[in-house]
């Protein structure tokens, strides 16, 4: 295979022998060939990793995100969302594969590949906050900054060691300032409350003062928004769409885990937010069909496989509910991952996602759609934080719900709850 080194090529060996530009070169090459990671569910994912992840990372490591990237913008707003669109692709990416950069215990192939682009995340984190480079992104004017603010705190928390603890001190201070710039942003009242309580509580971990009263707001109105048998109203009014996995049950639990402890009263909030957070799973689950797919409804469908945020969430902190095994959520994400990596026009040619929901789909894109905000299907990767000795990864291949349902496998029934 041309200009693709094996995969027990040693990393130290790789840059002796031809530098770092080689590395980069050949990690890219990997992105770009399927045939170098066969087999396994872990491998496709890693590979799909990878793939989301090359384009947006290597660009950004050189200073050249904004020079490189298109903004495609279907509602012929691409100037405005131009403000934004970099800072989405940066902040959703790192969140769906952070835990897979904090992971532990790889193998050497997979550690290899997992240390380069942990590399690329930091060179890139640091262009991104940068006010003197070319790539320094906008946190603080308009609204939109503080959605994808919010989803960079998010992996911050899923990955301190490799997203903040390696950073350097110069990229650290850059980084905080970015992410406080962003309080001059009023959330409106409904999942964006989350926005700011994410935040928050990612400032918290820095040792930097953070704004309890965000929290505390945050909190509360999440829990009046409380429809019933685990769905969450986006506001007071109920939305029939994806938001209570995008956002809400994901920042919330991430926000009480990090914060809880300062006040017994937050504390209070964990038992239900996770036990409502375990009853959306089981609904996530069993809308997977047979096949993989599952229904196109509501807003931000372009946001593709991450739309089951939440149940790849509960996968990786393993807090499924008793009702599903990690082998069978494997196997359905998997098929619902595959269905929508390998659909004809999902990339460019030059390795972008482009907007859709299978394929290349514009006319299914909101206004506030753009290029970057494509990446937030990354989120659906969180499993990869789960070592390939995890059950997640080593079980056996199992039906989910939907296979089983349609087989005539014998059932038990279903109940809402009452939390």
């Amino acid at each position: 295979m041309k200009n693709t080194l094996p995969l027990n090529v040693g990393r130290r060996d790789l840059i002796k022998r031809s530098g770092a530009l080689a590395l980069m070169s050949s990690f890219s090459s990997l992105a770009q060939n399927s045939s170098v990671l066969p087999g396994t569910d872990r491998k496709y994912w890693v590979q799909t990793a990878v793939k989301l992840a090359d384009p947006v990372l290597t660009a950004l490591s050189t200073h050249s995100l904004k020079a490189s990237m298109p903004v495609e913008a279907p509602h012929s707003n691409a100037k405005e969302r131009s403000e934004f669109t970099h800072l989405e692709a940066l902040g959703r990416l790192l969140a769906g594969i952070a835990p897979w950069l904090e992971c532990k215990g790889l193998r050497e192939e997979e550690a290899h590949l997992r240390d380069h682009y942990a590399d690329l995340s930091r060179a890139g984190l640091d262009a991104a906050t940068d006010p003197h480079s070319p790539d320094y992104m906008n946190f603080s004017k308009g609204g939109q900054p503080v959605v994808d603010a919010a989803f960079l705190a998010l992996a911050i928390l899923r990955a301190p060691t490799e997203l903040w603890d390696k950073l350097n001190k110069r990229a650290q201070v850059n980084l905080v300032q970015a992410l406080k710039s962003s309080r001059v942003i009023k959330p409106s009242y409904s999942n964006w409350l989350l926005f700011s309580s994410t935040i928050e509580a990612c400032l918290s971990t820095m040792n930097e003062w953070w704004d309890p009263m965000r929290v505390d707001y945050a909190i509360r109105a999440i829990e009046s928004f409380y429809k019933g048998d685990g769905i969450y109203g986006d506001g007071p009014n109920l939305h029939c769409d994806y938001y209570n996995s995008f956002v809400i049950h994901p920042m919330l639990l991430a926000t009480l885990e990090t914060i809880a402890h300062v006040s017994p009263a937050w504390v209070s909030f964990q038992m239900p937010a996770l036990v409502r957070a375990q009853r959306y799973a089981q609904i996530q689950e069993r809308l997977i069909a047979p096949d993989g797919s599952f229904p196109p409804i509501g807003r931000s469908l372009a946001y593709r496989f991450g739309a089951f945020h939440l149940l790849a969430d509960l996968a990786y902190r393993r807090q499924l509910p008793p009702s599903l095994t990690p082998q069978q959520v494997r196997c359905a994400l998997t098929s619902v991952i595959h269905r929508m990596i390998e659909a004809p026009g999902t990339f460019d040619e030059k390795g972008w996602l482009r907007i859709g929901f299978c394929g290349h789909q514009p006319e299914i894109a909101e206004e506030y759609i753009s290029t970057g905000s494509s990446y937030l299907c990354s989120v659906g990767l969180l499993p990869l934080g789960l070592p390939e000795t995890d059950p997640f990864w080593s079980g056996p291949a199992e039906r989910w719900t939907s296979q089983k349902a349609w087989a005539g496998i014998d059932l038990a029934a279903d109940h809402a709850i009452s939390v």
